[in-house]
């Protein structure tokens, strides 16, 4: 998929592991001060996992799609916000869980990125939580 000469590659976490893991550090844990031990998981290894490039190659963008039909992990580098990576890497996401036979799928959203989720189809389930600090809201999609 691509938008704007960027490019989205779904894989396994040994083939996207670095540039994924990279991404999430620079994002959640240098940012967002989310504690390291937290952000990576044993549920990586389980995970399609999605990583978009830009026009030049670099790894920009990164979110995962777990057995259970939720999208997680979503995280675009400070350099690529409003590329439409984001975008790219969440519809990569949605088609390959649709694929497998994925009829609902959910998330828990920073809730600043809410609106993004909203206008992809998402819907908001339930009242705000906190994690690792962050405000989260969670949301489904259903086909």
């Amino acid at each position: 998929m691509s938008e704007n000469k960027m490019t989205v590659t779904l894989g396994d976490w040994p083939r996207m592991k670095e540039q994924a893991q990279r991404i999430r550090m620079e994002v959640f844990v240098q940012e967002q001060n989310v504690p390291a031990e937290l952000e990576m998981d044993q549920m990586d290894a389980l995970c399609i996992h999605a990583i978009a490039y830009d026009a030049a190659g670099v790894a920009v963008g990164t979110g995962r799609l777990l057995p259970d039909g939720h999208i997680g992990r979503m995280a675009v580098r400070k350099i690529a916000r409003g590329s439409g990576a984001g975008g790219l890497m969440l519809q990569a996401l949605m088609a390959r869980a649709y694929e497998r036979g994925d009829r609902v799928l959910a998330l828990s959203a920073q809730t600043h990125a809410a609106p993004f989720y909203l206008r992809h189809g998402f819907v908001v389930e339930g009242d705000e939580f906190y994690e690792a600090g962050i405000a989260h809201i969670n949301m489904v999609y259903r086909y």
